[in-house]
């Protein structure tokens, strides 16, 4: 049982280092599209969404080709797949 809790919190911890990396990627990305938000709406950002973690399917750890920047691209929300919910 102490094993699988370890487990949990050190998926818990990557989630969240993943989640952190990416929403600052978000925020720099806004500021320098010149959009305007309070700093204190930053602070209160959680870090801890995982609805795109997949906790029940099959893994696979082949690292993606993440071009030369060596990050994913942001999301477009004015595009159609986005989804909100």
């Amino acid at each position: 049982m102490e094993d699988q809790l370890g487990a949990l919190g050190l998926v818990l911890n990557c989630v969240t280092l993943w989640n952190t990396f990416y929403v600052d990627k978000a925020l720099s990305a806004l500021r320098e599209a010149g959009c305007l938000f309070a700093e204190e709406d930053v602070a209160r950002l959680s870090p801890f969404g995982r609805r795109h973690i997949n906790v029940i399917g099959t893994y696979t750890f082949a690292l993606p080709d993440l071009g030369p920047a060596g990050m994913r691209e942001l999301r477009n929300p004015d595009e159609p797949e986005w989804d909100d919910d």
